[in-house]
């Protein structure tokens, strides 16, 4: 199996990924008049929840199908890095993808959105001796560095 990816670079592939996918889930709850905030700032939950109901279906989508493709998001693919699975380091199945970003992303969909990404994310710091966030122990994936 390759070396285990660096946490910094993770976050920044990461940091890729939410930008991409966030603009285009702005845009299309813009065009779908769901967008949780007006121009008044005044908040209205109805629009609140589709807004939050597109975000984790685009999130998840996004990382369920690329992941099960190559292992790789777009930010993986710009810093070289890949998803595999723990046990044997072959590109995760679509069923296992899909269990990983449902962890990652229904939390910051519904809750939290940041904390949580800071804190499933961060775990790789942290974590011996695999370097996994919380979605990669519910999924028993690693992100490793593409040499």
């Amino acid at each position: 199996m390759p070396p285990l990816a660096p946490s910094g670079r993770r976050v920044l592939a990461r940091v890729i990924d939410i930008v991409v996918v966030g603009v285009v889930v702005w845009l299309v709850s813009l065009a779908l008049g769901v967008a949780a905030y007006e121009i008044n700032d005044r908040m209205q939950f109805g629009r609140s929840f589709g807004e939050s109901l597109i975000t984790a279906v685009f999130y998840i989508a996004y990382d369920a199908i690329l992941i099960s493709r190559t292992g790789q998001t777009l930010g993986k693919r710009l810093l070289k890095l890949r998803v595999a699975n723990l046990s044997d380091g072959s590109t995760p199945t679509f069923q296992v993808s899909l269990a990983r970003a449902a962890v990652l992303w229904v939390p910051f969909a519904f809750c939290c959105a940041f904390v949580w990404t800071a804190v499933s994310g961060g775990w790789s710091f942290f974590d011996r001796p695999y370097k996994q966030g919380l979605h990669d122990k519910a999924a028993r994936t690693v992100v490793v560095s593409i040499v």
